[in-house]
């Protein structure tokens, strides 16, 4: 009885050490915390007679009582902090009637409500990349009413696009990338300012470029393009959504060392050798892949910028298309990054 009652003691910090590390949501660990304390009180109740499991007895109904209260009230404050509406919202002109019609399924959502609608029009976000994630990143931002919406790339539209850049058309194959995904977010949202770049994102306007947007979403497909984009942000103090997609796998994450976060750098802190890594011109990509993880980067850019939720700041989710399996975990900053010296 004695020997199973401090192992329950110690499974408490273990559970919580592993969940903190592989970034569970709090709901896992809680239910992996109640599954322990069961056992070792169903032990204390039918276990051996004695004292000392009268003791240990009373002492895990304590526990749970403490522990209980403990969690309720943790719970209880990530409410309130979710339904506070911050005292000063940015400044934005106010919403014409078509644009209260347009809004109206994110005004009355509570985590949005008309305060995070007036940050989504003050809000200016860059896109670096407009093919397959770039499209559904850049149509969901438009859709959402983001108010200035940066969307930089050299490249044209191709027909082998077509098959996941849903941004683009047939009739557009030729033109630049991001004269097509502006023409396609001005159809659909005539309320919000597309900035078109048709140009590389080089290292000598990155940074500046950066600076004048407040969130950073990163699709690309190659690896200089991913780290330039990371040391830019960095640089600047802009928060970075990541995404990246293969044959039938992707990732997503919140790159934010200004917050305390880890940087792209702290988690990738070495580029792939040539060949390692394929693109997806040369592995092949499931045409509705894009779509999935480009989604959610949009939805982890609404979250940031409305302040709803709990975002993938110090998480990475990976999502495996084939199998339908996504899982969630825990990154942390290196002290040693190269790029952010690991300091908030």
């Amino acid at each position: 009885m004695v020997f199973i009652s401090k192992f329950g003691i110690l499974a408490f910090p273990v559970i919580a050490i592993l969940g903190w590390h592989r970034g569970w949501p709090r709901r896992k660990t809680y239910a992996l915390m109640a599954g322990a304390w069961g056992i070792v009180f169903l032990v204390s109740i039918y276990g051996p007679a004695g004292d000392d499991a009268v003791g240990w007895r009373n002492f895990w109904i304590i526990f749970a009582l403490i522990g209980g209260a403990a969690i309720l009230y943790g719970e209880a404050v990530r409410f309130l902090r979710r339904r506070k509406v911050p005292v000063e919202a940015p400044p934005t002109g106010a919403f014409r009637e078509a644009e209260l019609d347009r809004y109206a399924r994110h005004i009355i959502l509570r985590e949005i409500g008309g305060p995070g609608q007036k940050r989504l029009k003050a809000a200016k976000v860059l896109v670096v990349g407009a093919g397959g994630l770039g499209s559904p990143v850049l149509l969901y931002l438009a859709a959402a009413g983001v108010g200035v919406i940066g969307v930089i790339d050299d490249d044209m539209v191709e027909g082998s696009n077509l098959q996941r850049q849903v941004i683009h058309s047939d009739g557009r194959i030729g033109m630049p990338k991001v004269f097509s995904a502006e023409a396609a977010m001005r159809a659909l949202n005539p309320f919000v300012e597309v900035r078109p770049y048709h140009r590389r994102l080089t290292g000598e306007i990155a940074v500046d470029l950066v600076r004048d947007y407040d969130l950073v979403l990163d699709g690309t497909d190659d690896f200089d393009t991913r780290y330039l984009v990371n040391r830019a942000c960095v640089a600047a103090g802009v928060p970075l959504i990541s995404g990246a997609i293969t044959q039938w796998e992707g990732q997503v994450s919140l790159f934010d060392p200004a917050s305390g976060g880890p940087c792209y750098a702290c988690v990738f802190p070495v580029k792939p050798a040539p060949g390692l890594v394929p693109t997806c011109a040369e592995a092949g990509v499931a045409a509705p892949l894009p779509g999935v993880i480009g989604s959610i980067m949009a939805m982890e850019a609404v979250k940031w910028v409305a302040g709803a939720g709990e975002g993938l700041a110090g998480r990475l989710m990976i999502f495996d298309g084939l199998y339908m399996e996504a899982r969630v975990i825990g990154v942390k900053k290196r002290a040693d990054c190269e790029v952010c010296g690991g300091r908030q």
